[in-house]
């Protein structure tokens, strides 16, 4: 166990691509890491130039999928324990004081939960689900490995997981043209395991399912308790549900063109 005099060592992990606006905030809010190492997706913008000048160990990487982007950044710290946060998110002093006395003291615990506020246009939406929302942002890299999936990624752990009093602030949709370019990812992504899957979407795909998932965040998890903002937030993932399976769609009419 680390002593006062040697207080146990962190590093800062995240992947990062065209992050300019959250670099500098997301650095200040992890200056308490012993490193800051980025595994940068050739950012089109000026992360790595901003992220080098503030001292942060840059390591571009093509990205293939989010497990194998978080799993090479893990092999590239220097120290045990590592926080993970994402560059949208935003570390307050009171976790991050639990961060230190916890890495300090984990006991025969190897990886901690974090609870996330997601905020949308600077609102912290409440309800549709998102009250639920954590991800685990602190871990021993000896215990813990990112599972194989190409979205949604979870962390697989070898002991004992607790989860953190704290919680980071998430702002995961800055403006409608970040937003954007977030759903044509995660949309394409998705798009590709079906498509490895051999699934082929119908009228259910592109009515049934956008249509339940509004219902459901929007009225079975009262998202609309949460404004306007949670209407929003309930056509932007019905949308993104709409998305994966347009692309699904010509993604195999694609293939069946080549064949």
């Amino acid at each position: 166990m680390p002593s006062p005099q040697n207080p146990q060592k962190i590093t800062a992990l995240a992947i990062s691509y065209n992050e300019e606006e959250n670099v500098s905030r997301y650095v200040q809010s992890l200056s308490f890491a012993d490193e800051i190492i980025f595994v940068d997706s050739f950012s089109k913008d000026n992360t790595v130039e901003i992220a080098t000048q503030l001292g942060v160990k840059v390591i571009q990487r093509k990205f293939d999928n989010f497990s194998n982007q978080r799993n090479f950044a893990i092999e590239q710290a220097n120290n045990d324990w590592v926080v993970f946060f994402d560059l949208d998110e935003i570390i307050s002093k009171e976790l991050e004081n639990e961060i230190i006395q916890t890495a300090n003291h984990p006991k025969d615990l190897v990886a901690f939960y974090v609870k996330r506020n997601f905020i949308l246009f600077d609102k912290h939406l409440k309800h549709g689900g998102f009250q639920n929302d954590k991800a685990i942002r602190l871990f021993n890299k000896k215990y813990c490995t990112y599972n194989g999936n190409l979205v949604h990624e979870e962390i697989t752990t070898i002991g004992k997981v607790s989860i953190l009093k704290n919680s980071s602030d998430h702002y995961s949709y800055k403006n409608l043209n970040h937003y954007c370019s977030k759903l044509n990812h995660y949309s394409h992504l998705q798009a590709i395991k079906l498509h490895h899957k051999k699934e082929c979407p119908t009228i259910y795909h592109f009515i049934i399912r956008p249509s339940y998932r509004f219902v459901w965040q929007y009225i079975f998890r009262m998202g609309f308790l949460d404004g306007k903002e949670g209407f929003i937030s309930a056509q932007i993932n019905s949308f993104f549900v709409f998305k994966r399976y347009l692309n699904l769609w010509m993604m195999n009419k694609n293939s069946q063109s080549r064949e």
